[in-house]
């Protein structure tokens, strides 16, 4: 079990034009296992679960123009009162409030950067069951071209912590970081959105990036050592439908 504190990332899940073809290429690199629920109201919603806990989901695109991407939820006590409170502060609502079943309750949203996300209430699912171990979800980055407003807008809405930086605040309730915020590059297409992305935790950088690449991904960044006292070997990769994700594992000594 893993904690579900309201305002803290609680699932990741990925929009993709070929389920099967996500289902192998995550399968492969990190070992999950995909389990499609047989409901069709919900469309061929795969869950994939490492070790038999649930670790994130890959469902199919809503329409054609919707991108190939993660998408983070967020956990809320109340979607109602949070949308209400984030919609105050500047988000759009694209989705609003529904029931999934006896799941939970769900809507999705974008920042004022732009960038989407996703607020669950739970019910009968609670999201991650598994984190901070390797192959499952550990930490998110948020690329936005407005960072003081994205700051802004999520210490507002959900009561996070910011430990300062002029490159790079972290993010986290209480004691416990999750994620990290970084002003995009200005040579990066203004189609391009602001976004997060969920960074999963492996045992070897360099070798899940490997895998990735003969897997048919594009390794974008790294792997490399985050040049900040303790910081972790990372690689960011576009996986072979365009859905960019990142691994890291702790900087070995020395």
């Amino acid at each position: 079990m893993t904690e579900t504190r309201p305002g803290s990332p609680c699932w990741a899940q990925l929009s993709a034009r070929d389920l099967p073809a996500a289902q192998r290429f995550y399968g492969e690199l990190f070992g999950w296992t995909a389990e499609t629920d047989p409901d069709p109201q919900y469309g061929g919603y795969t869950t994939f679960s490492h070790d038999g806990a649930p670790a994130a989901a890959v469902a199919p695109l809503m329409n054609p123009q919707q991108p190939v991407m993660w998408l983070l939820s967020f956990a809320a006590d109340d979607v109602d009162h949070t949308c209400a409170a984030a919609k105050a502060a500047g988000a759009q609502v694209w989705m609003e409030p529904m029931e999934v079943g006896d799941l939970g309750r769900w809507a999705l949203l974008s920042d004022p950067t732009g960038a989407p996300f996703a607020v669950w209430q739970a019910r009968r699912f609670d999201g991650f069951g598994v984190v901070d171990e390797p192959n499952a979800f550990g930490w998110t980055d948020l690329s936005t071209r407005d960072k003081d407003a994205a700051l802004a807008f999520y210490t507002g809405v959900f009561g996070w912590r910011v430990w300062p930086d002029d490159t790079y605040p972290m993010v986290g309730l209480g004691e416990r970081m999750f994620g990290g915020v970084m002003a995009m590059d200005p040579s990066v297409p203004p189609e391009v959105p602001s976004h997060w992305s969920p960074f999963f935790l492996v045992a070897d950088v360099d070798a899940a990036a490997a895998t990735a690449g003969g897997l048919g991904a594009e390794v974008l960044h790294g792997p490399v050592d985050v040049e900040m006292e303790n910081g972790p070997r990372i690689a960011v990769i576009r996986d072979p439908q365009g859905a960019t994700f990142g691994v890291f594992a702790p900087r070995a000594d020395g």
